[in-house]
């Protein structure tokens, strides 16, 4: 297949689960040596997880498919460009390429916030919309550094 088959495919789907009433419409499938290993819509209304973006649950099928977390030689076909969050996603799965259709304005142009999240990850925690504070960081650190000394860790 093509890469605009692959787009066709990822806009069909996200088209579909939205007119069954899964989420969002938000479509993905991850690709690997030009054969589907995964698809994934969005179902964040459907099971309640805001987190159950298509680039996730597409994430989440390829890695349960492939029984690994590393993604490498894999690529991302979505029908629209990956907030933050899916964003973050795909460098931690290491996927090898990312296409998208619309961009995140065309999202926030329809509700969506992706602009809006893009903009506070620029600002210093301090200065974002959503409180944060840090509290506890020398112990934080040294839970942190006993990693380290972990023997039987797995890398990621």
């Amino acid at each position: 297949m093509t890469d605009q088959q692959f787009m066709a495919e990822a806009i069909r789907l996200a088209g579909e689960k939205m007119e069954a009433g899964e989420g969002g419409p938000f479509g993905a499938l991850i690709v690997r040596d030009g054969a589907i290993i995964a698809r994934g819509w969005n179902k964040v209304t459907s099971s309640n997880d805001p987190t159950a973006h298509a680039e996730i649950v597409a994430i989440r099928n390829a890695c349960s498919a492939l029984q690994s977390f590393d993604l490498s030689g894999c690529e991302l076909f979505v029908n629209c460009e990956p907030c933050p969050m899916c964003l973050a996603a795909a460098y931690w799965a290491r996927l090898s390429r990312i296409v998208f259709g619309a961009d995140h304005n065309d999202a926030a142009a329809i509700g969506f916030a992706d602009a809006f999240i893009y903009q506070e990850l620029a600002l210093q925690p301090a200065d974002r919309k959503l409180v944060t504070q840090q509290l506890m960081a020398p112990e934080a650190r040294q839970g942190l550094a006993s990693w380290l000394d972990l023997e039987d860790k797995i890398l990621y």
